[in-house]
């Protein structure tokens, strides 16, 4: 079971420059394969990630999701003095992805950047929540 998770820095702020997203992307990654998720693929613009991984059969989602948040903000934190006060946002967005669709989702995950210059997060983030009946 596959699971597209969604989360934005405290207030949306910019923390996730160019000069250390690609460092944080992978720190995330290499923290979920440590956690016996064996597929994950991170990416994301300034202000929010979007990470598509496998659930893992140890670990409960909300666990490894704590544990991601937590231990990347630990890290950002250490990568200079523009970073010291970074902190994520409280919650998250958790959705289902089926085996078929997981290449397409990847695609969607590696175009945010593009993607973003067209939509917004929160206008981004309201789409899913739609799709998935848990707004109407």
């Amino acid at each position: 079971m596959y699971g597209h998770l969604i989360f934005s820095t405290q207030g949306h702020v910019e923390y996730l420059d160019d000069k250390i997203r690609v460092r944080v992307h992978s720190y995330m990654a290499t923290l979920l394969r440590n956690m016996n998720c064996s597929y994950v693929h991170v990416g994301g613009t300034e202000d929010h990630v979007h990470i598509l991984f496998d659930l893992g059969k140890t670990d409960l989602p909300v666990n490894i999701i704590g544990k991601v948040k937590k231990e990347s903000s630990k890290f950002i934190k250490t990568l200079g003095k523009n970073y010291e006060d970074f902190y994520w946002q409280g919650g998250y967005g958790l959705f289902s992805v089926s085996p078929s669709s997981k290449v397409k989702v990847a695609d969607y995950i590696s175009s945010q950047i593009e993607h973003h210059k067209k939509m917004s997060f929160k206008e981004e983030f309201l789409a899913y929540l739609k799709k998935y009946t848990l707004l109407v």
